[in-house]
């Protein structure tokens, strides 16, 4: 039985159809990573498996129970936690407070242990952990976003944009983190503009063009398929 399963999924914003019939599977264990240009449907994609959007047709399955239709809240209760396009931190809370937020469906636990390993993994969020969040870079930021997530302890971690308008260098530890995270046996759903990055990293990729789903392939084939690279590595 697969940790994730979507069946003919379709979203629309009122007579617009942004999503026409996807279907995709996510293993356990796994990084899944869509490609696709802006527009593509990626976004809306993740956003209506975390709950914020209501499906027009489908349906999607998580451990083998229906997800389509679950409130938000609900969402990450059942093990799914969502890191946003544009990391949507809290501005005026600090460090600590966002990541204490983000264990707000354990109830009845204490998140100490959760904030030291996330502090653990990004030790720059240590040094800031008193600071508003607001006043983060942007690399800072994202890794706040990550972790905020990952203090649900998810058993599915949707990413959306992870490395938008990062400096090289914070790129390279967004995708360093990801590693580490899939080396650990996490469960990754990755939305990424850096298609390169993205596949060398996935074990299943899948290439969306306004909505439909057009190609799927390990990251390795659809690293090496010549319409991949023409369309989304830039190379000719």
């Amino acid at each position: 039985m697969s940790l994730l399963e979507v069946k003919d999924l379709r979203v629309s914003y009122g007579s617009i159809e942004a999503i026409k019939g996807i279907s995709l599977v996510v293993e356990e264990g796994q990084v899944v990573t869509l490609i696709g240009t802006n527009g593509a449907g990626k976004t809306t994609t993740l956003r209506t498996l975390s709950g914020l959007l209501r499906p027009t047709a489908g349906e999607v399955y998580f451990d083998g129970q229906r997800l389509d239709g679950t409130a938000a809240h609900e969402v990450v209760m059942r093990g799914i936690a969502h890191s946003p396009e544009g990391r949507r931190i809290f501005p005026l809370m600090t460090v600590e407070e966002n990541l204490e937020l983000g264990a707000y469906s354990r109830k009845g636990m204490s998140p100490a242990e959760d904030i030291k390993k996330v502090f653990e993994r990004f030790p720059r969020l240590e040094e800031r952990r008193a600071q508003k969040a607001g006043t983060l870079s942007g690399g800072e930021q994202q890794m706040l976003a990550i972790g905020r997530a990952l203090m649900s302890r998810p058993r599915l971690l949707m990413l959306d944009e992870p490395s938008m308008g990062l400096s090289p260098i914070m790129i390279q530890l967004i995708f360093d983190t990801i590693a580490e995270l899939k080396s650990t046996g996490t469960t990754i759903l990755l939305v990424e503009q850096n298609a390169s990055a993205a596949l060398a990293l996935a074990d299943v990729g899948y290439v969306l063009e306004t909505g439909k789903m057009v190609l799927s392939g390990t990251g390795k084939d659809l690293l090496t398929d010549e319409k991949v690279r023409k369309a989304y590595l830039g190379e000719d």
